[in-house]
């Protein structure tokens, strides 16, 4: 580790190392790192307000006064929790790696954030939404088609943005009706899709990516990423904000609470699914997610739209 002396490490180059462990070792994706970096600055920066520069000099008091502080200053406990979890993290890696003599934050507790139903489109609302693509797709052009081919597999699938922007043309399966999918930590799952994003992305790979795969470069561009499934401007990957800006302005006018990004599709395609009668470990899988609790949020949704169709309907509710 870069800094040490004896058992003790500056804090700045403890937090370099621990982003390099955490890109390198753990295998976290570009944002996560950054996630935790950016937590990691507040405390540094609040510990060396205290005087506190090396990481032996951490102590639970000290983690438990920037918590505080930040929870005085208006932050959500959302916030608190996820600080938290990162100074835990952290500490135990440096009691880990010897920069530290002990792990001071073993008992820090954080306040458990509170915790909101993902925001979910109903069925109806879905078909307006995919009847305007289409429409919009109908005279096959090349980024109408390209958006509905996207909409269509977000739903269908439940990707996560960063995975639907990462994927290889060879990861679709159009015969199998299945995509290959590389998600948290670099893990693979095998993702299976219908019928009508297998039709919108037929219709992207025939009539659309030719025509934006062969689009002029702009002086200094890069070239074409060849294997990209999803391609923007400049024949280059289609980015994360790109799918945000897409998604976000087709539900502007859609009714409901909650952000309006890529992820409400992926909420709604659980939702969905649950609703249908598909089985919670099977959800599981095709999401992604290492823990089942994780999964559950998506059983208090239907939960939630039961309880409200019943006060609707019910004549004694």
């Amino acid at each position: 580790m870069r800094g040490v002396t004896g058992r003790t490490v500056s804090l700045a180059a403890a937090v370099e190392d621990f982003a390099v462990y955490l890109a390198v070792e753990r295998g976290f994706s570009p944002h996560t790192v950054r996630a935790y970096r950016s937590d990691l600055a507040g405390l540094l920066t609040f510990a060396e307000g205290r005087g506190v520069v090396e990481s032996s000099a951490l102590t639970l008091d000290l983690l438990r006064d920037w918590l505080w502080v930040g929870s005085q200053s208006g932050l959500a406990r959302a916030t608190i929790a996820r600080r938290s979890a990162t100074a835990r993290g952290f500490t135990a890696w440096l009691a880990h790696t010897g920069a530290s003599p002990a792990d001071p934050a073993i008992r820090l507790r954080s306040p458990k954030p509170g915790r909101t139903l993902p925001r979910v489109i109903n069925r109806a609302q879905m078909q307006d939404l995919f009847g305007h693509l289409e429409l919009r797709a109908a005279d096959s052009e090349p980024h109408a088609l390209r958006d509905l081919a996207i909409v269509e597999l977000l739903y269908a699938s439940g990707l996560r943005v960063s995975e639907l922007v990462g994927l290889e043309a060879g990861d679709v399966d159009l015969h199998r009706l299945t995509v290959r999918v590389t998600g948290k930590g670099s893990k693979e799952r095998v993702v299976p899709f219908g019928v009508p994003a297998q039709s919108a992305i037929l219709a992207y790979l025939d009539r659309g990516r030719p025509v934006l795969a062969a689009a002029k470069l702009p002086a200094q561009a890069s070239a074409l990423e060849v294997g990209a499934l999803f391609l923007g401007t400049a024949r280059r990957r289609l980015g994360v904000r790109a799918v945000y800006r897409l998604v976000a302005a087709l539900l502007a006018d859609v009714p409901g609470n909650g952000p309006a990004g890529p992820h409400a599709l992926r909420h709604t395609a659980a939702t969905h699914l649950l609703d249908g009668g598909a089985d919670l470990r099977a959800v599981q899988e095709l999401l992604g997610h290492a823990s089942l609790g994780t999964t559950q949020i998506y059983t208090h949704v239907s939960a939630e739209r039961l309880k409200q169709s019943y006060l609707n309907a019910h004549p004694r509710a």
